[in-house]
Parts: structure tokens; sequence; C-alpha cells
């Protein structure tokens, strides 16, 4: 049976969102620039607090919607997906954001748990995810939507002693083409966003400088964060007949085309 879509909450002229990873850093900034558009968005990320912070920032009212979720656990993704068709009744878009970063030192010294944290984040948080998202969009009236996974550029050139991450992100590319594909016959769009050097809680140390590929440390630049929100705004507000299968943004001077 299809999902009927209810008429749109007080202003809102656009779709519906899920951002997971949603509490802080990218996806704040594209939570906070979907629901300064007009999206009706739901937030998704481990911890409450951070959550309802982002949803009290945006004054978004009714069209904010914190669920704590963990994207590791496909039961959780689940009652994510849930919760937003109970308050909104269908999803227009899925940012599949949520993700950690690298264990420390090298990775011959990672225990298995430390690899599996990064894979079960990182990897299989974005499947069910995308699984999810592809029940939804498939069965809902009318039908499709967009999926936005956060490929990072770790999806195509590595940092030292970064392997778990780097492979988890090469893997999302290989999501994202597949997914493109399959997401055809439901009208569903599938691209990705490789994000270089925002200025995040993840990435603000690369300013006090990180490891090189030459084996010295070096400050990196940084960029407003808010530039990425604007990026997935505009993946997001294209037509279902246009899609950006890749987007790459980045701070300007960061070490990252040719050799630095």
């Amino acid at each position: 049976m299809a999902i009927a879509s209810p008429a749109p909450q007080g202003a809102s002229t656009r779709g519906v969102a899920i951002v997971t990873g949603a509490g802080s850093g990218i996806g704040r900034a594209s939570a906070l620039a979907l629901l300064a558009d007009g999206w009706r968005v739901v937030l998704a990320g481990r911890r409450p607090e951070p959550l309802d912070a982002v949803v009290d920032e945006s004054g978004a009212g009714a069209r904010a919607l914190a669920v704590p979720t963990d994207v590791a656990r496909p039961e959780s993704v689940q009652a994510l997906f849930s919760a937003a068709l109970d308050r909104f009744g269908r999803v227009d878009l899925l940012f599949n954001n949520a993700g950690v970063g690298n264990p420390p030192g090298p990775f011959e010294d990672w225990t298995p748990e430390q690899w599996r944290a990064v894979v079960d984040i990182n990897l299989n948080g974005m499947f069910y995810c995308l699984q999810q998202a592809f029940r939804t969009m498939r069965d809902q009236s009318p039908r499709g939507g967009r999926i936005i996974n956060n490929g990072s550029i770790s999806s195509y050139a590595p940092r030292p002693n970064s392997m778990a991450y780097t492979a988890t992100k090469h893997a999302v590319a290989g999501l994202t083409k597949t997914a493109s594909l399959d997401g055809r016959k439901y009208d569903i769009a599938v691209g990705q966003i490789d994000v270089g050097n925002a200025e995040t809680p993840l990435a603000s140390r690369m300013a006090l400088g990180v490891p090189q590929a030459r084996g010295d440390i070096a400050p990196e630049p940084l960029m407003d964060v808010a530039h990425v929100g604007q990026s997935v705004l505009y993946m997001a507000n294209l037509p279902l007949e246009a899609n950006v299968l890749f987007h790459t943004v980045m701070a300007t001077k960061m070490p990252f085309v040719g050799r630095g």
C-alpha cells in the first residue's frame, strides 16, 4: 500500500528530509540550511541534547523533529523512519551523513573492536539508512525521492594512518554508484557529497597541524561548514529528473589536488 502524503505543515513549501548525524558539524549545518529553506526535517543522532539544541536554534517549530538514533543498529534506523512517517507522512530526502573518525595510531595496533566500530557506523549504518530510504520512497505516493551520501574526499585519497575511515569512505562511493543505478526504477536519485576540510569539531585539529604524506606535520586551511550546508541544499532542491552524482566542496588551498 502506498504511503499518502499529508498536507504540508505551516508555511513549508518543501519536502520532508531526514538528516543523520544532525547534532553537530556537517549534519547540523545541513539541517539548519534545509530548515531555513522551508523543509520539514527529522534530525537524527545518538545524543538527544545536541539535536534539541539545533531544533531550538532553527526556530522552525513543528517543522523540526529530533529523533535519537544509533545508525549502527538497524532497528534504531527503522524506528527513525517510522517516526518521520508518523509525523510527516513521507520522506523526500535522506542526507546519509552520520560518521566517525579513525581510531588513533597506526592500524597495526588497532583492536578488532576499534575497526568494527568504524565499519558499523560509516558503512553498515549508511547501508541501513539507504535501505530504509529505498523502502519508504518506493512505497510512498508520489513515489521517489533523493538520497545524498556523505562520502568525504577520503573516498578518493587517503591520509596517513586512516585505514578504517578511508576504507569505509571508499565503500560509500560504491554504495552511491550502485544505489544510483538501482534507484532509477523507483524514481530515487542518489548522489554523494565529498567534503574537504570543513571547520567542524572533527576537522578543527587540522588548523593546528596534521600528518602529511611526506611525513611532516603541517597546518591546513579550513572553510566555513555553512558552505557544505548550502551545497547539500542545492543538491536537495534539484528536480528528480536531475542528479549530482558526485559533488566535491573543499577548502580552496588544502593539500588535495595534484601533489599539494
